[in-house]
């Protein structure tokens, strides 16, 4: 589906028009490192069942069914929805991991799950700009947090990634993108290549926050916040604690 009154989210031309070429980008690397710490937080055994919202190509969701986990990955995009289908029957994963179609602010699962993840900004941060439904750009993400805490069996733990605002504004002297301070919206022009090298310009909108706002959208959402670290996607998942120099926050929290 795509957003709601089926209006065409932001983000599914720029996935359409990136298609496989998404794993190219620096972003994408380090998948098995980020799995490894996927199932240490979320204290995960082969057999269980893991919900990845907004789940792109399927890299993290994967990388799980490898190792025996059972995923669901949910993505706005028709288009990575495919790849990752198709990218599990050439692996012969089909009995592990499904993806589907699905707008991650209209979650429809029910404690079904023993981890949920969003990570590398799948989901969550990206309901600002045109998909923004609030003037302080808050509700869609906490759409999406309540929805992951919804799909949460009891006692078991979600991990969610969020571009850091103290990140941006460390930066901004060295970032050509525009940020705003009322809704946490970083905005960025950019050009973006297919598998083919065909490059457009396009515009981004990622909602940058502070670990204070994840741990209180969090609580808000029915959760019990456990940390909030800093990490940087496809370089720097080590670190044990907050910093202004890491590109995201990454959230563990458990749901009572």
């Amino acid at each position: 589906m795509t957003s709601e009154g089926n209006e065409t989210h932001w983000f599914e031309p720029v996935a359409d028009h990136l298609k496989e070429a998404y794993l190219r980008y620096s972003f994408t690397r380090n998948t098995k490192q980020e799995v490894d710490h996927a199932i240490s937080h979320l204290l995960l055994k082969p057999g269980q069942r893991v919900l990845d919202v907004g789940c792109g190509p399927g890299r993290h969701s994967l990388e799980l069914a490898r190792r025996g986990v059972s995923c669901v990955g949910v993505d706005i995009s028709q288009r990575f929805v495919d790849l990752g289908n198709r990218s599990a029957a050439e692996e012969g994963l089909e009995h592990l991991v499904v993806f589907e179609h699905l707008d991650a602010r209209h979650l429809k699962f029910i404690e079904e799950f023993d981890g949920v993840i969003s990570l590398c900004e799948g989901a969550f941060g990206l309901q600002g700009g045109p998909a923004a439904s609030d003037p302080i750009n808050l509700a869609g993400d906490q759409s999406v947090i309540d929805g992951m805490t919804r799909a949460l069996k009891p006692g078991c733990r979600l991990l969610l990634a969020a571009f850091s605002s103290y990140f941006q504004i460390a930066h901004a002297d060295s970032d050509l993108s525009e940020f705003d301070l009322m809704t946490g919206t970083r905005h960025e022009v950019t050009r973006i290549k297919d598998p083919t090298g065909h490059e457009i310009t396009t515009d981004l909108w990622t909602t940058c926050f502070t670990p204070r706002e994840l741990w209180l959208m969090a609580q808000a959402a029915g959760l019990e916040p456990l940390t909030v670290r800093s990490v940087h996607s496809g370089e720097d998942w080590a670190a044990d604690s907050l910093d202004v120099d890491h590109a995201e926050l990454l959230l563990l929290a458990r749901r009572p």
